[in-house]
């Protein structure tokens, strides 16, 4: 059996080659299979061929140029994937940035060579799908089994955008930075604002929404010196919390916790990329207030430090990082709710008890996310104090998801019964009196002073004898 199972026409385009030229299985399909786990995209190198001979060979099999001559890439269509042909390429700095690059299609570069110019060696390692030989120039394997995220060439600090990659990549495969790519990238560090936003948005994606151990990508931040590039997060460091609350320590250690146990909750694992994404982020800036809100505090003739109205005190920065890394402006609306009410559930009824009226209020004030989410983001921060029990805290949290599931809004708002066309009914004309009118209608919906849509008629018909629109 072959280290790296191709599909069936991917077999094919490289039976095409065989004898012609030198192809290549490289990247993250070797990498992967290396590990053990399922390859899903498939990259090839092909050297010793011109890239006018690639694409005759690969023609029959309906290839598809759509990067050109000029990089040397050709797209083979596979049904709803895409297997990516390559020309190994020289590439050489030519100015700032992440684009500031020369790159030029050489089929007589070497392995070697053809390796050097990747990011990481554990992305250096290639395949030789006719020999199902691995082809390990610069010992990717040795660091890959060792979980080492290590430079691939000095060329590595030409592109800044590689750091954000190694942040990334450490929190998907649980990584560790090697000691001399730790150094390489805190050189460079003054070299991210060269970035473009939405390539450091591409970063964060990923770490955000197939991350293991969320904390290694902080960890690289901080490592490398690039932690200071996200001072929301960087604040964190060093910010003290009650021992008796918190005895694991400062708040970026609380919040590595909590992200940790983010992404092994099932509902995480399970949910749908833009879900997982919101979440890693609620959980990540869900105590971005705790900085400028943390004091101390005598309590029982003992001080004590204490973070009051932080929750609400961490939706401007949140809103502030998320527009900082490029996040789409969905996450704008979603994340900073999870971050003003994550503390709910302690803020209720001494005795953990919801009402009915306070969980219809909480479901839309988190509009548009959810009470579902919001339990997973109180889950996560129930779980990042070691080794404090987080039982007394997921106990509130399940009540209040109970009650939630009860009123059918765990995963939406309460709907308003009284709505313009009972307005219309009742003799007004659709105008600027409509809003206020709805609005205060929806709130004594929340306050239990109607329930069906007879109530609601009588509740306007009352409102309106009382007090009339003109």
């Amino acid at each position: 059996m072959s280290l790296v199972p191709l599909p069936p026409k991917l077999r094919a385009a490289l039976d095409r080659l065989r004898g012609v030229a030198r192809p290549r299985l490289v990247g993250g399909c070797v990498r992967d299979a290396l590990w053990g786990l399922t390859p899903h995209d498939f990259d090839v190198e092909v050297g010793g061929i011109t890239f006018g001979e690639l694409q005759r060979r690969l023609a029959p099999l309906g290839a598809t140029d759509v990067i050109g001559r000029s990089f040397g890439v050709i797209k083979l269509i596979d049904g709803n994937r895409t297997h990516d042909f390559s020309l190994p390429r020289r590439e050489s700095k030519t100015g700032a940035g992440h684009r500031g690059f020369s790159i030029a299609p050489d089929p007589n570069l070497n392995d070697a060579e053809a390796a050097a110019r990747r990011d990481f060696t554990l992305n250096a390692i290639a395949w030789d799908p006719f020999t199902d030989t691995v082809i390990d120039p610069l010992g990717g394997v040795t660091d890959l089994r060792a979980r080492r995220l290590r430079h691939a060439s000095a060329a590595f600090v030409e592109d800044p955008l590689r750091v954000l990659r190694a942040m990334q990549f450490a929190a998907r495969f649980d990584l560790q930075l090697a000691p001399e790519t730790t150094a390489l990238a805190a050189g460079i560090a003054d070299s991210f604002n060269e970035l473009p936003t939405e390539r450091v948005w591409g970063e964060w994606e990923k770490w955000a929404t197939a991350a293991t151990v969320p904390s290694r990508g902080l960890a690289v931040l901080e490592q490398t010196g690039w932690l200071r590039h996200f001072p929301a997060i960087a604040a964190l460091r060093a910010c003290p919390q009650d021992p008796a609350w918190h005895p694991e320590g400062d708040v970026l250690t609380h919040t590595a916790h909590c992200l940790d146990a983010l992404v092994t909750d099932p509902a995480w694992k399970t949910a749908e990329p833009a879900r997982r994404r919101c979440l890693s982020l609620a959980v990540l800036a869900h105590d971005f207030g705790k900085p400028a809100t943390t004091v101390q505090v005598e309590r029982d003739g003992q001080l004590r430090w204490s973070s009051p109205a932080h929750e609400i005190a961490g939706v401007e920065p949140t809103r502030t990082f998320l527009q900082s890394i490029g996040a789409p402006t969905e996450l704008h609306a979603t994340v900073p709710p999870l971050v003003h009410f994550h503390l709910a559930h302690h803020h209720g009824p001494p005795d953990g008890t919801f009402s009915a009226n306070q969980v219809r209020r909480l479901s839309r004030r988190l509009h548009p996310a959810t009470i579902d989410d919001l339990a997973l983001v109180m889950r996560a921060d129930a779980h990042g104090r070691p080794p404090r029990d987080p039982a007394p805290s997921l106990a509130r949290v399940d009540a209040l998801r109970a009650l939630a599931a009860e009123l059918a809004l765990t995963d939406r708002q309460p709907r308003p019964i009284l709505l313009g066309r009972h307005l219309i009914a009742a003799g007004m004309s659709p105008g600027p009196e409509f809003t206020p009118l709805l609005d205060a209608a929806f709130e004594a919906q929340m306050d239990e002073a109607f329930h069906d849509e007879h109530s609601a008629v009588r509740w306007l018909e009352i409102r309106l004898r009382h007090n009339p629109p003109y």
